[in-house]
């Protein structure tokens, strides 16, 4: 039985179940939702319909004399109704107002670290930012800056007037002056760009730009052949509230939860999992089965992303157990990835390195 072929009275007992599911815990008996419907929905047409739901894979009973409880597949009906909704309306206690986000240090990850803190505190969940990749930000001016050990810092000034900075390695040596001409020619021939774009263009454009620029574009290539390519670079991820998902700890299985756990300190795994679902959807929601991943079949995420104008830069939501108050944990991480892309929008134009 599809979505769209459940009649009516089908529709409002799996929403009731599932919400009284989400609030108690318990599976929910026919007795108690005829209650709650005063009645006008007899006990015994109840448990006909609750019946035909678990037959179609919405609903199951753990035990014989037991109510339902709603399946993955049960939860992913209701989730649809919420994401359905063309206005998410937000509860006064969970509005983000102005004054919450401190933006004076110019700092993308400081930025991204108070989000995420917004996230987990208004949801008493796990919450996830995920930064940008570094080189496919849109620069206004880049610098190179040499450390010890062949390592190479780039502090990039994105075209929203906020600061990422990376450090890697390199495997020829280039002293200061060589690494100041690079970003010189880049910040001259390349502002409002980004680093993938750079390297893509000199690559390509070698042969032309060697007999023009001789061994500055040499230095530059070499430079940039040690940078990782775009399919190996790493995200930055700011957590916030793993000991709320620890006070949580009846709602998973433990070998799971321990597991799950592992899977952040392994923060690459995660990056590159949450990399993977993003999506143009205002609000993403994954029902524990859905990812095939057994760490987190006892999870639901709710993920969006945001951006800066028609960019999409990173992702951010909650990770939490998959009896979340959806109703409330929906709107607000669309709010809070609508008002993060609001943010850097408005940051135009930026200030010398």
């Amino acid at each position: 039985m599809s979505y769209c072929k459940l009649e009516n009275k089908e529709k409002i007992i799996l929403n009731m179940t599932v919400e009284a599911y989400l609030q108690t815990g318990k599976a929910v008996s026919s007795g108690y939702l005829a209650r709650k419907l005063e009645n006008k929905i007899s006990p015994a047409t109840i448990r006909h319909v609750m019946s035909s739901l678990e037959e179609s894979g919405y609903l199951y009973q753990p035990h014989t004399s037991a109510g339902r409880i709603p399946t993955d597949e049960g939860l992913r009906f209701y989730v649809n109704n919420l994401l359905n909704e063309t206005i998410f309306a937000i509860p006064e206690s969970i509005r983000i107002y102005p004054e919450e986000l401190s933006i004076e240090s110019g700092d993308l990850d400081s930025l991204l670290l108070q989000v995420s803190q917004i996230l987990a505190n208004n949801s008493d969940n796990l919450a996830f930012v995920v930064s940008p990749h570094i080189s496919r930000v849109n620069f206004d001016q880049v610098r190179f800056i040499k450390l010890k050990d062949n390592k190479i810092m780039i502090v990039l000034l994105s075209t929203f007037n906020l600061v990422q900075t990376e450090v890697f390695e390199v495997q020829n040596i280039l002293a200061q002056a060589e690494l100041d001409r690079a970003a010189q020619y880049i910040n001259q021939n390349f502002r409002g760009k980004n680093l993938a774009f750079v390297r893509d263009y000199l690559f390509r454009e070698l042969p032309y730009l060697r007999m023009k620029y001789e061994d500055l574009v040499e230095k530059l290539i070499s430079l940039l052949k040690n940078y990782p390519p775009p399919d190996k670079e790493k995200s930055k991820i700011f957590l916030q509230g793993t000991a709320r998902l620890l006070d949580k700890a009846e709602l998973f299985d433990f070998q799971k939860l321990k597991s799950l756990f592992q899977n952040f300190e392994e923060k690459a795994n995660l990056v590159k999992l949450l990399s993977e679902v993003i999506s143009l959807d205002r609000v993403k929601v994954i029902i524990g089965s859905e990812l095939e991943l057994p760490e987190i079949a006892d999870c639901s995420l709710i993920l969006s992303h945001y951006g800066h104008r028609n960019q999409i830069l990173g992702s951010l939501g909650i990770i939490g157990p998959k009896r979340l108050p959806y109703e409330k944990i929906i709107p607000l991480v669309d709010n809070v990835a609508r008002y993060l892309t609001r943010t850097i929008t408005f940051l135009e134009k930026g200030v010398e390195l």
